[in-house]
């Protein structure tokens, strides 16, 4: 037979589970997000071009 408080012990793990659960994805979107921007700035698709440079330094 089932007891009154096994729905409430039930929800509380259930929560505890989730929150855990939840917490971690979060640590890891960061670290992702924080990996991808690093790994960016280092190897950039796109060559920045300056235009603030004289003539004689552009062959270089």
């Amino acid at each position: 037979m089932a007891q009154g408080y096994s729905v409430f012990v039930g929800l509380i793990v259930i929560a505890a589970m989730l929150w855990r659960s939840s917490l971690i994805l979060a640590i890891v979107s960061c670290y992702l997000m924080w990996a991808i921007t690093f790994l960016a700035q280092l190897h950039p698709l796109i060559q920045p071009k300056r235009s603030d440079l004289r003539e004689e330094f552009l062959g270089h």
